[in-house]
């Protein structure tokens, strides 16, 4: 891929490449736009096939942190790393590595927990850098931010299902949710609790033997989760699953889902639209982990401050559903217009952080 052009393109500012042979790690961080403030986004540890790989990754996932951060009305902009690696095989050494490599950026990128990471991780890396977010509650952090993605997607589920059905209730409702980790398992506690059936697949067994001992509906084959006839399609696994091959299998009204980049292209997006499918832009609605780490940078935790910035989500997506009908357009693409605007507006008076 053509690095340089593709940033420009997509309006990174900067791409960092670390290596230390001697505790076995390749790491990237990427930072998209820091109008805002410092580029918060998770550390993403996975056995990625190739470099390329890699970097398309933590490219597209920084960009995804600007707009999550921003539309959430956050003062934060958009960075992720990634670690290239086994997340079984990670050790006090590689994350005290990367802490480092973190250290190095001077605060223009905060890290915190993503794919293949865990609160431990989080005390490793705090032992080298102070930019770091999602420590245990024990040290005065807001732990796991799992738990509050998980409501946050829910509330933007009930936004839909409002505008789908006149009711907010999602009793009855038949989710199909694509991968069962730990996001997903925080948002079926909650459908759970109000009376919705979910329906769930996941590539790891142990994933879907934990779901079968909690009782849930499983689908063995995850390739048939898109052929599952359900009211909201929720996909909260990897990213780009939206696509050409994917759009005409779904037998749903909605899709929302924790998984970030759903949408394989924009085009995918007017695909839905096509349907009769309503969209859940995923960085609207899987906002609830940045707001409840940002909560911690510069002040105590307060976890019902986060529950109720977490519910406007809700608030949120009404607002991206309604300027898609008034204008005519998806509600990738107002959500777009949404964080745009706002980092415009921000731009004329703000430079990149340092």
């Amino acid at each position: 891929m053509n690095i340089l052009e593709y940033m420009e393109t997509h309006g990174h500012e900067q791409l960092c490449v670390f290596t230390d042979k001697g505790v076995g790690i390749r790491a990237f961080i990427a930072i998209h736009d820091t109008t805002l403030g410092p580029a918060l986004g998770g550390v993403r540890t996975w056995p990625y096939k190739s470099e390329d790989e890699a970097l398309m990754d933590v490219l597209r996932l920084s960009r995804g942190m600007t707009y999550k951060s921003a539309a959430a009305g956050l003062n934060l902009g958009g960075g992720k790393a990634v670690i290239m690696a086994n997340p079984q095989e990670k050790t006090e050494a590689m994350m005290r590595a990367f802490g480092q490599f973190v250290e190095s950026q001077g605060g223009r990128y905060i890290t915190t927990e993503d794919v293949g990471a865990t609160t431990q991780d989080m005390e490793w890396i705090a032992q080298e850098t102070s930019h770091v977010t999602g420590l245990p509650v024990n040290q005065g952090g807001s732990g796991d931010p799992s738990v509050m993605t998980g409501y946050g997607v829910y509330q933007g589920m009930k936004a839909c299902a409002m505008e789908v059905w006149g009711t907010d209730s999602l009793e009855g409702r038949i989710i199909a949710i694509q991968g069962f980790g730990k996001v997903a398992s925080y948002l079926v506690g909650h459908l759970l609790e109000e009376g919705a059936r979910p329906i769930v697949t996941d590539i790891n067994p142990a994933a879907l033997k934990r779901a079968r001992e909690q009782g849930l509906e499983v689908v063995e084959d995850p390739s048939a989760i898109y052929d599952v006839e359900c009211d909201i399609f929720s996909p909260c696994a990897l990213g780009a699953i939206l696509n050409d091959g994917t759009i005409p299998r779904l037998k749903c009204k909605v899709v929302a889902g924790c998984a970030n980049n759903q949408l394989l292209e924009d085009s995918h997006a007017v695909a839905l639209r096509r349907r009769g499918i309503l969209y859940a832009p995923d960085f609207i609605i899987n906002a609830g982990g940045v707001i409840n780490i940002s909560l911690e940078l510069g002040q105590p935790y307060d976890e019902e401050a986060a529950l109720e910035k977490t519910a406007h989500i809700y608030d949120t997506v009404e607002r991206v559903i309604s300027m898609a009908k008034t204008e005519g357009i998806t509600t990738a693409q107002a959500a777009d217009r949404l964080v745009e605007e706002r980092i415009a507006a921000m731009r004329r008076v703000k430079g990149i952080y340092l």
